[in-house]
């Protein structure tokens, strides 16, 4: 491995079909004042959030809710959670949901005393904390982001059709502790598990594709990938078993609490591309990804070569024998195309609200990143989702 880094994650979890008799001890280290932080309602129609509720109630805390977080939690979203955290006093803020939900409450935890613009802020100019943070706590209902073990916060302004990511530098305003039970998100439509399974592939692919040394991330990432393929395919089959909706709850989390970024550069211009389609379309986050993957890694194939071709051998069992190096690397695209229509996954931009009217909003909306093998142009990006329309 080259370069130096360090490492540290704080983030305790409980994991497992009891893990959420481990929130009222969590709870008992805060202060009386909880603000309960969830989405749609959906975990009142499945007896998370009554779970949920009782617990706190057991344990003494004064509850004010933020309801209605939606998938791309908004500017206006954030600016309502501050004020309701605020008014509250809050001293802890307990995320209920998946991933945006628990983006939002890094968001608000940040912004509650923050005497400026948190979107300026954080995600205009990404600028750190120099306030005080709320803490934060998640029980997680969907898998994908990771968001229960980073200190990630994603938020949209839809005014200026902007959809940007912060991963904050310092580990407090990472979640204190996440409660992980994979029954919890088995009454999930079809449709975003899959999205979420694609979310987890493409966090550790942006992170594997780059680099040109031996790195010891790389094989931790291939072993998570084979992972997800072989849990996917199965839960897609059947949703309820459990043991394959474990397997893909653990590496959504290891696929983003940093771990296997150690050592990396990163890439992530497929995020930044779809979060840009999602900004205009508001659309599905994994499907997004899955609109646009391909184009892009068949795009910058050459620039990568090297890890591609590992990629195909490594990951999806490709042959080298009788090929090339391009078209193993080739082969190993196609692979990943063949998994992906088998899950269900959204393979075009127009699947995703994608046209040539929009087009070019979400080309001047794509931040340009130069981790990855290849530097895009705003050129590039223009031709990369052409070729996925």
């Amino acid at each position: 491995m080259l370069g130096d880094f360090s490492y540290c994650n704080p983030t305790k979890l409980y994991f497992g079909e009891n893990a959420l008799a481990e929130l009222g001890p969590e709870l008992r280290h805060y202060g009386p004042n909880v603000v309960l932080i969830y989405g749609g309602g959906s975990i009142k129609k499945n007896g998370i959030y009554d779970a949920v509720t009782d617990i706190l109630a057991r344990e003494g805390k004064n509850v004010a809710e933020i309801a209605g977080v939606m998938p791309n939690p908004t500017v206006e979203k954030l600016y309502e959670g501050v004020e309701i955290a605020r008014a509250h006093r809050a001293d802890l803020l307990l995320a209920v949901g998946g991933g945006s939900v628990c983006d939002y409450a890094k968001a608000v935890s940040v912004s509650v005393h923050c005497d400026e613009d948190p979107w300026e802020k954080y995600f205009i100019r990404f600028e750190e904390p120099d306030c005080p943070t709320l803490s934060v706590g998640c029980v997680l209902t969907m898998v994908g982001t990771g968001s229960e073990m980073n200190a990630g916060a994603v938020i949209t302004n839809r005014a200026v059709k902007l959809k940007i990511g912060h991963v904050f530098k310092d580990e407090k305003i990472m979640p204190r502790f996440a409660i992980l039970n994979p029954r919890f998100t088995m009454t999930l439509p079809h449709k975003q598990m899959v999205a979420g399974c694609f979310d987890i592939f493409s966090h550790i692919c942006e992170q594997y594709f780059s680099g040109t040394d031996d790195n010891t991330s790389d094989y931790l990432s291939e072993g998570l990938m084979r992972s997800l393929i072989h849990s996917s395919r199965i839960a897609n089959r059947d949703p309820q078993d459990y043991e394959a909706r474990s397997n893909i709850m653990w590496t959504a989390t290891w696929a983003l609490n940093t771990l296997v970024s150690r050592g990396k550069s990163t890439d992530w211009m497929v995020h930044m591309i779809g979060q840009a389609i999602g900004a205009v379309t508001d659309a599905t986050h994994g499907m997004t990804l899955s609109a646009v993957s391909l184009a892009y890694y068949r795009y910058i194939l050459e620039a990568g070569l090297h890890k591609f071709v590992r990629f195909a051998q490594n990951v999806w069992g490709v042959s080298s024998e009788g090929k090339t190096d391009r078209e193993i690397a080739m082969a190993g695209l196609s692979a990943m195309e063949d998994w992906m229509k088998e899950l269900g996954l959204a393979m075009r931009g127009s699947e995703v609200g994608l046209t040539e009217e929009n087009l070019e909003d979400v080309v001047g909306g794509t931040l340009i990143l130069k981790g990855g093998y290849k530097v895009l142009t705003k050129e590039d990006v223009r031709s990369i989702l052409r070729a996925c329309l």
